[in-house]
């Protein structure tokens, strides 16, 4: 279903073509990670730590670089001892020194998982046999796996180099890396004249992004120094960027191929394997392999964080908000950046709120390095914040809807980190949600047996739209190629070329899209952010008025006539001073080789600031077994503000798989982890991810308010609709069981223990 503030209408924006790369998929023709075979490739394997936190005292790898079958063999001492810095990823800025250490350890281990060495052997059996020859000495140390216990004083320190950032202030010896405050207003004298105010606090457990696929890098270092390597990864220009930051390396001489990619959802924009893979290349001769088996995926990749987040929010009389303040305290993992500004961004960006103070730590602890995952930091915030809203609607006695609509950001609303929001569709998803069947139907009653519940909950993305570049080459036969550097996890390749093809005056199909290599295209941020679509759409536009612009000069060449005398309408050149005159663009193509020869032209472009900012609203039932605490999810309904959606199959299957995870984080997903650091359910069969089967059809609305940034006002749309579902769920299971969960996840053993807790009163 579509809602539309003012339509748009396009010839091929909004359509639904089959996707470019569909049929190579569906029949198994396509490259992913793992499938790359390159003459005389060998294997690499990984030795990890078994300890959260030790100093390494030995490491003697003599004996695994005698076995046969082995290649080469590498420690920390094989990599570079590069100088801290910046390394800007695009979505993420990391450190130098410490993305060094994550990849391979040097002298101390700060996570289970952890690698401390490497070989690159024959086959993968005979790395793996090798990896038990490798002799590593460890004084153990004590992990510090909780926030309060890193937070403490007199904490176990667990990098005596971090300066940690306390609102400015350098301080040393400490675990908290940073600690930001945005405010504006009064909260406290706000706070006093209130008519309600309510403070809760919240416990969020870290995540897994949960992609099928698993990393997987193939390396060569040849000869001459050049480095290529093939990856699965969302950020092609980011990993070569690494690669030469983490080796020392001239940029222009390493070559970064994308593979397709398995899922990424974030989790595929940082570097694990590609400089280990390179060095061991490097030391072998030959190209190396290496792919991460699922329980390093787990233990040794990023999640999204974990942490404790306090909310508190008061309101007048008639239901207004006149203050809230927050403070978010997350997990990073063992090294700094857990996402915590986009956080700030989004715990009240739904409300106009004349008074606000957030306070964000990000704080480190002896487990991986969180990374990215899709919104990072906001729908554990958002959890929080409308969790709260939720309980705080029953004590005043006003309904969710009505709440938020009273309260809802408009156009020229300052967002709670200090930006005024442009042009938004905020108000407009909710009264989608308001209009649909699924609010004006009547929830069926509760039994004895099963309780049943309706939740609503917002939520925001900001979304950003950095560099691109796309490239954009006319054929003869008429049909052109375009190639640009994003690979492709959500259909991205067509609605990209979609947009070349709107300018174009072509079909979808006449445009034929390939993500190139980092030589093969100009540079172009990562496939993240919600950008891809947006940025890279804005750069395939530019191409493509470019070409038209280019095509026209040599029609007027052929027509002996002035440029200016020359049009085009809907893929059709025309003479505006002889009528009879016309060219389809593909008898305008045909006649290239008579005018001067190809056409190619590539379009660059560099979107600041945010992609224009996407809002959404979910609805859910849940029923409740009484006796279990097992929930199923009855209904569920997503609205979300596309601007414009490009391909509305895409768009409401970005809506479907946000809302899938985001239940999954609230019903099942989390790290156990034990006291000294070691997760216990690193397999798909403990880490209890949603399947079709745990959800209903998810029924999505398509709205349309469109982003005064973008051309055809298109939004990026890939991460919003992972915001609302937690805390619509805890609403709904509120509204069901009669008390309030304060915790992720909420799994049947904490529903039990909830309900025993209002039976007891204790």
């Amino acid at each position: 279903m579509t809602t539309t503030e003012k339509p748009q209408e396009f010839k091929v924006v909004g359509t639904r073509p089959i996707r470019h790369d569909g049929i190579d998929k569906v029949l198994g023709r396509a490259v992913y990670g793992s499938d790359v075979r390159l003459a005389g490739m060998i294997y690499g394997a990984v030795l990890r730590s078994p300890y959260a936190h030790a100093k390494i005292t030995k490491i003697d790898t003599s004996k695994a670089e005698a076995m046969p079958g082995v290649f080469a063999v590498m420690s920390g001492k094989d990599m570079p001892l590069v100088a801290s810095g910046a390394l800007d990823l695009g979505e993420t800025v990391d450190d130098t020194a410490f993305t060094s250490d994550r990849v391979m350890a040097h002298d101390k281990v700060v996570f289970k998982g952890h690698p401390v060495a490497a070989v690159a052997a024959i086959d993968q059996n005979t790395g793996l046999e090798a990896l038990k020859l490798i002799e590593v000495e460890y004084e153990v140390l004590k992990p510090v796996i909780s926030l309060e216990d890193a937070m403490a004083p007199g904490a176990v320190v667990i990098h005596e180099g971090l300066i940690g950032d306390d609102l400015g202030e350098k301080v040393n010896n400490t675990n908290i890396a940073v600690h930001n405050r945005s405010e504006f207003g009064d909260p406290e004298a706000a706070f006093a004249k209130s008519a309600t105010v309510l403070e809760r606090t919240f416990i969020i457990s870290r995540a897994h992004q949960g992609y099928i696929e698993p990393h997987a890098s193939t390396a060569f270092w040849a000869p001459d120094g050049k480095i290529t390597v093939w990856t699965t990864t969302q950020a092609p220009f980011g990993v070569r960027k690494t690669v030469s930051a983490l080796l020392e390396q001239p940029l222009s001489d390493i070559k970064v191929i994308p593979t397709e990619i398995g899922g990424g959802f974030g989790g595929k924009i940082p570097v694990y394997l590609e400089p280990v893979a390179a060095v061991l290349s490097k030391k072998a001769g030959r190209p190396v392999k290496i792919t991460m088996d699922r329980r390093a995926v787990f233990e040794a990749s990023g999640p999204g964080p974990g942490g404790t987040i306090k909310v508190k929010m008061g309101v007048d009389d008639k239901g207004k908000i006149t203050a809230a303040t927050a403070d978010i305290r997350y997990g990073a993992g063992a090294y700094p950046g857990a996402s915590i500004n986009p956080a700030t961004a989004g715990i009240f960006a739904c409300y106009e709120v004349p008074n606000v103070r957030i306070d964000s730590y990000d704080v480190v602890i002896n487990m991986s390095k969180t990374a990215a995952y899709r919104a990072p930091g906001t729908p554990q915030a958002t959890f929080a914040s409308e969790t709260l809203v939720g309980e705080l609607c029953e004590i005043i006695g006003m309904s969710p809807m009505d709440f938020h609509l009273l309260n809802v950001s408009r156009e020229g609303t300052r967002r709670p980190d200090g930006p005024v929001f442009p042009r938004i569709g905020n108000e407009a998803c909710l009264e989608a949600i308001q209009g649909s069947e699924h609010f004006k139907s009547t929830l069926e009653p509760s039994t004895e047996s099963k309780l049943r519940g309706r939740g609503m909950a917002s939520g925001y993305w900001n979304g950003i739209g950095n560099k691109s570049s796309v490239t954009i080459n006319v054929n003869e036969d008429g049909l052109v190629s375009l190639i640009e550097g994003n690979p492709d996890i959500g259909g991205t390749r067509t609605t990209i070329a979609m947009q070349a093809a709107e300018i174009l005056g072509l079909p979808a199909e006449d445009v034929h899209p390939a993500v190139g290599d980092t030589d093969s295209i100009g540079y172009s941020d990562l496939t993240a952010g919600s950008r891809t679509t947006y940025a890279t759409g804005t750069a395939a536009i530019e191409a493509a008025k470019m070409v038209i612009d280019e095509m026209k000069k040599r029609v007027a060449m052929i027509w002996e006539t002035e440029y200016g005398n020359i049009e085009h309408v809907d893929g059709l050149f025309v003479s505006k001073v002889a009528p009879d005159h016309k060219f389809t663009f593909k008898e305008a193509a045909g006649k290239l080789g008579q005018t001067g020869g190809p056409v190619a032209m590539t379009g660059t472009v560099n979107v600041r600031g945010s992609g224009g900012g996407s809002f959404g609203t979910h609805l859910v039932d849940v029923e409740v077994d009484r006796d279990t605490g097992k929930v199923e999810i009855l209904r569920y309904t997503a609205a979300q503000d596309a601007g414009k959606a490009v391909h509305p199959s895409y768009v409401e299957g970005q809506f479907q798989g946000g809302a899938v995870q985001g239940i999954g984080w609230a019903l099942n997903e989390e790290y156990y982890t034990s006291d000294d650091g070691v997760m216990v359910n690193s397999t798909f069969l403990d880490y209890r991810m949603p399947t079709s089967l745990d959800v209903p059809m998810i029924e999505t609305i398509i709205v349309e308010v469109a982003n005064t940034n973008h051309p055809f006002g298109v939004r990026g749309i890939g991460e919003t609709s992972i915001v609302p579902p937690a805390p619509a769920v805890a609403n709904a299971l509120a509204n069901a069981i009669g008390v309030r969960l304060y915790q992720t996840p909420m799994n049947p053993g904490r529903i039990l223990e909830a309900l025993a807790t209002k039976k007891t009163g204790k």
